[in-house]
Parts: C-alpha cells; structure tokens; sequence
C-alpha cells in the first residue's frame, strides 16, 4: 500500500523582529505579562510589500533545493492560508506561477491553524489514491495584516511566517500513518475574522466598526483547546496501537506555550519530546507546525524511524492530528 513521506522541508520568516519591549511602547502591557500568558518573546512582521505568497515562495524554494527537485516535478500545490494574497486567484496559483510548476495543480484551503494538517490530510488521500505521487504542501501567513495593534490581548499573539514540505508516494512502513480531522462550527465565535467576506462585504462601516481585524475569546479558547487536543493526541495513538513514551517528538500548532504545556502534561510526556519555538515566532496560525518541523528536521530532532506527532486547533473551531513514521 502507498504511504505519503515527506521528503524536504524548508521554512521563511520576515527579517523584521518585533519583541514584547516594542509591543509595551505600543499598547498597555508588559514583556513579563505576554510571557506569562503566552510563552512569546518576539514575533516576525511581513513588509509593506510581502504577501503570503512571497513568503510561501521562499519556502518553497528551500524545500525544493532539499528534495533535490524542479518545480515542473511538482503535480499539486496545496497552500493552506486564511491570510492569502487576495480572495482569487487562489495564492496558490499565485505560487504556482512564481515557481514556473507548470505541471501542477493548485488550490488553498482554509481551516485556520489547523490548515496545514487538513491540507496534509487532502495530499495523504491524494497519494494513496494514486492520483498524484509529489506534492508540495505549504502553511503561509501574514497575520500581522490583519491584527488590531490598539488590542492589548490579540495584538501580542501573532506572527507572520511560512513552512513547506514536499511529499512524495513511497512504499514500506515509514511515511504518513494516520490522520484525523475534526471541526464544531458551533463554537466559531470564539476566534473570526468578520469582516471582507460575503457577509460583511468592505464598507465604511466594517472598517470603522475594525471588523477586517483577528477577534478572539482567549480564555474559553484556552478551556477548549487543552481537553480537545487531550482527547485528539489519544485518538491518534490508539488508532496506531503507539503509546506516548514511544513518540520521539510532538510537534504541536504554537499558539501558547501554556496550551502545549498542558497537553504534554496530561499525557505525561517529557517537554524535552515536544518542538516549542513560540517564544521566537508568535502563533503563526497554519505556519506554525511546518515551521517548526521543519527546524526539527534541521536541528536533528528528527530521526529514522521516529514516531511524530504533529496536532492543531484553531477557529472553525477546527483541529487534527497525523502521526508520522519518520
């Protein structure tokens, strides 16, 4: 049976560094504070200039050049993004036309934080189906675009970055070995972005009332997230008969390092078997885990053989996992 593997990966953030110290100069808060309630020191800010697809691009770039790959190689291109260029095209094509893969496929998809795993899970299928044997697979956001720097307790959140996997159809026991994705449309509220859809079209009024800005109810975000991701991380090794002393790594979404932190603790895991560079980056929404997988993957984290865990949640509300032999 076909397995997915993921073959390179490669990550780009902005040059620009915006710390906690700055932030202070800019709203009502502390560097002690957004450390304590969220585990971020800095994040990443995009220039004037730099779209989503300018970042999805220079990760791309690396991914390629680590799998040893031309772009016209590529069959698919899947860019996961709730901050894309513009409504359509997708940014995908954008990437697609930048890169010159002429013989790819390409869309986006939207599932928040979760993106990159949902968008995982599309190219799993898409493999074992036999329908595409390399796809590259790419988490690409500007979030600092649309985030309210007059709002003390989102404006500290977010960053902006990008992370990209190529993924190729292999046989034999390493490779992707499940994924799972879930959603409850119910509990949207607690994270949206209201404005600049069908909706609430742009008007004067949507931009007065800051309704093209990230909104959020952290603390019951919070309370949601640590017993889903609980319950989800279980779901996974059960279905893989892997227990969590066997994980090498957990590389989770870096949204707050409290949320990982509980995790890990309700499933007794170490924190020295979980990938955390929220402190460096903020939450970069369906960045994050490619991100981090891919300095994982560079640092050495990652082995042979390795069982990893890769889980998400964000605003749907949406969440899912994969868990990967390396």
């Amino acid at each position: 049976m076909l397995k997915t593997r993921i073959i390179a990966t490669g990550s780009y953030a902005p040059k620009k560094r915006l710390t906690n110290f700055d932030i202070e100069k800019m709203v009502d808060t502390t560097d002690e504070w957004i450390i304590d309630r969220t585990g971020i020191k800095e994040r990443r800010i995009a220039g004037k200039d730099e779209a989503a697809s300018d970042l999805a691009y220079e990760a791309s770039v690396i991914a390629l050049r680590q799998a040893g790959l031309k772009a016209k190689d590529l069959e698919l291109i899947i860019v996961a993004t709730i901050t894309g260029d513009m409504p359509f095209p997708s940014t995908a094509c954008i990437l697609q036309c930048r890169l010159d893969a002429k013989n790819a496929a390409a869309f986006d998809i939207n599932a928040t934080c979760s993106g990159f795993i949902y968008g995982l899970s599309i190219a799993d299928g898409f493999i074992k189906s036999g329908m595409y044997k390399r796809i590259l697979l790419v988490g690409a956001e500007v979030l600092t675009k649309f985030t309210d720097w007059e709002e003390r307790t989102t404006c500290v959140l977010f960053g902006d970055g990008a992370g990209a996997v190529i993924l190729e159809a292999t046989e034999g026991e390493s490779g992707v070995l499940s994924t799972h994705l879930h959603s409850d449309g119910s509990l949207g509220d607690l994270i949206k972005l209201p404005g600049g859809g069908s909706a609430h079209p742009p008007s004067k009024d949507t931009l007065r009332k800051g309704m093209h800005f990230i909104k959020m109810k952290g603390n019951e975000t919070f309370k949601v997230a640590v017993k889903t991701l609980e319950n989800l991380v279980i779901e996974t090794l059960k279905k893989n008969n892997v227990k969590p002393s066997q994980l090498a790594l957990l590389i989770p979404h870096q949204a707050n390092l409290r949320i990982i932190q509980a995790t890990a603790a309700r499933l007794g895991m170490s924190m020295d078997k979980v990938m955390v560079n929220l402190e460096r980056y903020g939450n970069t929404s369906a960045a994050s885990i490619p991100i981090a997988l891919d300095e994982a993957v560079r640092t050495g984290r990652v082995r042979e053989d390795d069982y990893v865990l890769l889980e998400a949640f964000g605003g749907g509300l949406t969440w899912g996992s994969a868990l990967i032999k390396w």
